[in-house]
C-alpha cells in the first residue's frame, strides 16, 4: 500500500470516530445544571408558633449525601435530553435532505447539478488524460493543509463561543457540527452504492459498482465536506473577505485532490454541489435570524412567500388569520 492509499484509509477510519467524538463533546458542553425554583409563602400562625430547628447546630456534612442526588439526576436528565434532541434534529435533516431533490421548486437546481454531471461522466477519461502530470505529493499536501486550516479555524470559533459565551460563534460551531454529521450520513451510503474506482484503479475507466467500502471515488469526500463547512461559515458571516477565504479554501481542496488524480471530474463536481446544498439546508433550518443577516433575509423571504400563498387561500378571510413569524419562516416551534 502506497503513501496515498494509507492517508485515504486513515481519513476513512478517523472521520466517523471524529464526528461521534465531537458530537459527544458538543452535547456535554451545552449541558447546564439547574434546580427547582424556590417560592416563599406566608406561614400560617399555628406553624409560626411551633418550635424551630437551628440547622447550624447540626453536624457539618450531614446533608451532603442527599444534597447531590437531585442535582446529579437533573444533570443526567438534561444531558439525555440534549442527546435525544440532537438525534431527532439529525433525523429531521436527513428526511428533508433526501426529499429536497423531488420538490418541484428544486427542479431547476437538480438540472443545474445533473446536466454538468452527465457531461463530466462522458468526458471524465478525456479530461483525466490531459491533466498535467507530476507533483502529486504537493497537491495532496496542499489539500490536507487547506482542509486542516479550515477545520481548525471552525473549531477555534466554536471554542471561543463556548468559553466566552458568544451566541453567534457558538451557533456557528453547533450548525457546523450538524452539517458535518448530515454530510457524513449522505456521503456514506452514496459511497457504498456507487462503488466507483479511482483513476489509478482497475482498468482506468472509473467503473462503478466495483467497491464495497466508503473509501471510493464517487462522490469526492474532501470536496463534499469542505464545501459544506465553507457554506455554513459564509452564511453565518456574510462578509466578502470571509466568503473569499472560505470558498478559496474549498476550491483549493477540490482542485488539488483532483490534480493529485484521486478523483474524476464528475466526483468533484457532485461532491461540491452536495456540500453546498447540505450546508445551505442545515444553516437555514437551524440558524437564528437575530444573529445572522443572511439568516434574517432568508426567513423574511420565507415569510413573504408563505403570506402570499396564504393570502390566496380561503383561510385568509377568517378573522385574525395570519401566519406567525415562526410558522411562516419554517422554524420548528420548539426552538
Amino acid at each position: 500500500m502506497n503513501h496515498s492509499s494509507k492517508k485515504k484509509k486513515i481519513f476513512t477510519i478517523l472521520l466517523p470516530a471524529l464526528v461521534v467524538m465531537v458530537l459527544a463533546v458538543a452535547a456535554r458542553s451545552q449541558t447546564t445544571a439547574f434546580g427547582p425554583a424556590t417560592t416563599t409563602m406566608n406561614e400560617p400562625s399555628f406553624i409560626a408558633a411551633m418550635p424551630r430547628f437551628d440547622v447550624s447546630s447540626l453536624p457539618a456534612g450531614i446533608f451532603d449525601g442527599d444534597g447531590g442526588a437531585p442535582s446529579e439526576a437533573q444533570h443526567s436528565e438534561k444531558h439525555d435530553g440534549l442527546i435525544s434532541r440532537s438525534v431527532k434534529r439529525t433525523f429531521e435533516d436527513q428526511k428533508e435532505i433526501y426529499k429536497a431533490p423531488f420538490r418541484p421548486s428544486n427542479f431547476k437546481w437538480d438540472a443545474l447539478v445533473l446536466a454538468p454531471t452527465a457531461l463530466f461522466l462522458v468526458t471524465d477519461r478525456h479530461i483525466e488524460n490531459n491533466l498535467p502530470g507530476g507533483h502529486y505529493t504537493f497537491y495532496q499536501d496542499a489539500s490536507d493543509i487547506s482542509i486542516a486550516a479550515l477545520a481548525s479555524t471552525l473549531a477555534g470559533v466554536w471554542v471561543y463561543g463556548i468559553k466566552g459565551d458568544h451566541p453567534h460563534a457558538k451557533e456557528t460551531g453547533q450548525v457546523e457540527l450538524e452539517t458535518l454529521v448530515d454530510t457524513f450520513l449522505v456521503y456514506t451510503p452514496m459511497q457504498f452504492i456507487a462503488g466507483r474506482q479511482r483513476p489509478g484503479e482497475g482498468n482506468g475507466h472509473g467503473d462503478f459498482l466495483k467497491h464495497h467500502m466508503i473509501n471510493t471515488s464517487f462522490p469526492g469526500g474532501h470536496a463534499m465536506f469542505t464545501w459544506a463547512m465553507a457554506t455554513v461559515v459564509a452564511q453565518e458571516y456574510p462578509k466578502p473577505w470571509v466568503q473569499v477565504l472560505n470558498y478559496t479554501a474549498a476550491f483549493t481542496v477540490t482542485t488539488t485532490r483532483y490534480l493529485a488524480r484521486d478523483h474524476w471530474a464528475s466526483d468533484m463536481w457532485v461532491g461540491a454541489a452536495l456540500g453546498v446544498a447540505i450546508g445551505t439546508h442545515v444553516f437555514h433550518s437551524r440558524c437564528d435570524p437575530e444573529l445572522s443577516a443572511s439568516c434574517q433575509r432568508h426567513h423574511e423571504k420565507m415569510l413573504q412567500r408563505r403570506e402570499k400563498k396564504f393570502a390566496n387561500s380561503a383561510l385568509f378571510s377568517w378573522p385574525n388569520a395570519k401566519p406567525s413569524g415562526d410558522y411562516a419562516s419554517g422554524r420548528p416551534i420548539s426552538q
